[in-house]
């Protein structure tokens, strides 16, 4: 017998996906658990993260701060970054448009995941901005979309930083968030 090939794997879609319990994640056809849930200081900076980005977005007519939703991406993809900026009008229960700005704060059943996958997935579908929460380092990596690529736009602690969308400018204050 030979080694397990991904051809021989089940492809699951966004039909299978709706029907699942538990929180998911599907990525090219394969389900990811999101277990275990999130621990306190996880949430707590998320919840920190929508609060900074809301007050923010208040003067905006166009973006909306969005926490855990679904993102579909394809019928085969879907994820649930923790944060999100979109920037459309959203129509239906996940986010359909490409989000502009997206938080992910690392856990350790996440983090891999969430720097290679989703880093990948992300930079592929031309999200702008790209940043990787650290709750042990209490700091932020700010990646930013440049000519289809993302580079490091610097490690963010307790200073500003800002978001440039369209006509928007998104004075984003690091220390509220930890």
């Amino acid at each position: 017998m030979g080694a397990l090939r991904l051809d021989d794997l089940p492809h699951y879609v966004y039909d299978d996906y709706k029907i699942w319990e538990g929180k998911w994640e599907l990525i090219n056809g394969v389900p990811y658990a999101m277990a275990p849930s999130p621990i306190f200081e996880h949430q707590n900076i998320s919840g920190n993260i929508h609060i900074e980005l809301s007050n923010i977005l208040k003067q905006c007519k166009n973006c909306t701060s969005v926490l855990a939703v679904d993102w579909k991406i394809s019928d085969d993809t879907v994820v649930c970054p923790d944060n999100s900026v979109v920037c459309n009008e959203i129509k239906s229960n996940f986010i359909e448009d490409v989000p502009q700005i997206i938080f992910e704060v690392l856990s350790p059943s996440t983090k891999k995941k969430d720097r290679t996958v989703k880093y990948n997935i992300f930079q592929e579908e031309g999200v702008k901005y790209y940043i990787l929460v650290e709750p042990k380092g209490n700091f932020a990596e700010v990646y930013k979309l440049l000519n289809g690529y993302y580079k490091l736009d610097g490690e963010f602690t307790t200073e500003k930083y800002t978001f440039e969308i369209d006509d928007c400018k998104i004075d984003f204050d690091f220390k509220n968030i930890f």
